[in-house]
């Protein structure tokens, strides 16, 4: 008890909520990865269930030492992370691993491991957000002096994922413009915000279409829409299919834990289609539990923004909040058909590599904000 109280602060609540879900990652992804473990290595599952693990355990290492760093110096960091990350991202265009016509991904030399540079932009950006607005509260109605700076780190940053990944480049747009609002931007500048982000992407599938060449994803959306829509062929209504299988054999109570089948059959069900796998094994109780349970760290990050010393504080642990969450309400609206296919993984559940270290990271970052937002311990719990 004492190590808890010494290493692990601020809000309970989230803490509770991540080793929930952390435990909950380890019995899905073990569960899901048995076709991926006969392809690739012969059948041995704990290959990929330890690699899994140690992610996991270096990912909530980071989560302490962003929970024990004062989240003020998190606006300076915000300012160098951001400037790193646009050119990470022109390079990823450019030059990164290429995976079903996507350029997402960048190689780290030293140990090997790929990342997607969207990650490190998008939590850049969050924290961004929340120091310029927190600054500049005095003149936040002004266009020339709060709302033009602000606009154009989003437009930069959402542009630049668009043509690999436009999924998180649209949740980002709707991150940025939710801490906009809520940091008191003028409505009718975040409106025209919208319309501007809308005739982009318009022009963009414009070019598209043109020249598929300049952006060969936009085939990919728009089969993905039309798959959605009940327009698309049997193959590719496959996932679907398969997930809604899954969810149905599934009932109230489940299979149990590793008793899925459609595992076989679902392409990336330790990843994209994760929430599906759960459904089936943990049934529809499984299902509102995992939902409960974002919803909580979600409702925690709102009491801890209300609480917060000073507006940037506030900003971060709201952003933050809604960007994992919504993530996680996508990721789960795609595996019941409410939502088409966006390839977004569910946070701290799917199996993955520096996405999860990414989520920890902004898990610490709420955690630093709630240290000083709620000093008293027994704050620090659901209530």
């Amino acid at each position: 008890m004492g190590f808890i109280e010494k290493y692990l602060k601020g809000d309970k609540g989230i803490w509770v909520v991540v080793l929930l879900l952390s435990i909950l990652s380890l019995l899905a992804v073990y569960s899901s990865i048995v076709t991926l473990a006969y392809k690739y290595k012969d059948g041995d599952t704990f290959y990929y269930l330890f690699k899994h693990a140690i992610i996991l355990v270096v990912g909530l290492g980071l989560m302490v030492l962003a929970h024990n760093l004062k989240f003020k110096y998190y606006s300076r960091i915000s300012q160098i992370a951001l400037f790193l990350s646009i050119p990470l991202l022109l390079l990823t265009l450019i030059t990164g691993a290429n995976v079903n016509e996507a350029s997402r991904w960048l190689v780290i030399p030293v140990i090997n491991q790929t990342f997607q540079t969207s990650d490190l932009a998008k939590l850049a950006l969050i924290m961004y957000l929340a120091r310029f607005l927190s600054k500049h509260q005095d003149q936040i109605k002004d266009f020339k002096h709060a709302f033009v700076p602000i606009m154009i780190p989003v437009m930069l940053v959402c542009g630049l994922i668009l043509p690999a990944n436009f999924s998180t480049a649209a949740m980002l747009f709707v991150t940025s413009l939710i801490i906009m609002f809520i940091g008191r931007i003028n409505l009718k500048y975040i409106l025209s915000l919208i319309g501007i982000g809308v005739g982009t992407l318009l022009i963009l599938l414009l070019i598209g279409k043109s020249n598929p060449d300049l952006l060969p994803r936009m085939g990919t959306w728009a089969k993905r829409i039309e798959t959605f829509q009940g327009g698309g062929s049997k193959d590719a209504n496959y996932q679907a299919e398969q997930a809604k299988i899954a969810i149905a054999t599934g009932g109230v109570i489940g299979k149990g834990p590793g008793g899925s089948t459609q595992r076989n059959f679902l392409p990336h069900p330790y990843s994209d289609f994760i929430y599906a796998i759960i459904l089936e094994e943990y049934g529809t109780i499984g299902g509102i539990v995992v939902i409960f349970l974002y919803l909580i760290l979600f409702f925690r990050g709102i009491r801890i923004a209300s609480k917060a010393e000073n507006t940037f504080g506030s900003l971060l642990a709201i952003g933050l909040s809604f960007s994992l969450v919504f993530q996680a309400l996508i990721n789960m609206a795609v595996a019941v058909n409410l939502f088409p296919v966006t390839g977004q993984p569910l946070p701290l559940v799917s199996m993955g590599g520096t996405s999860i270290w990414f989520t920890c990271l902004a898990i610490g970052i709420i955690l630093s904000v709630s240290r000083e937002s709620l000093p008293n311990p027994s704050e620090g719990g659901a209530s």
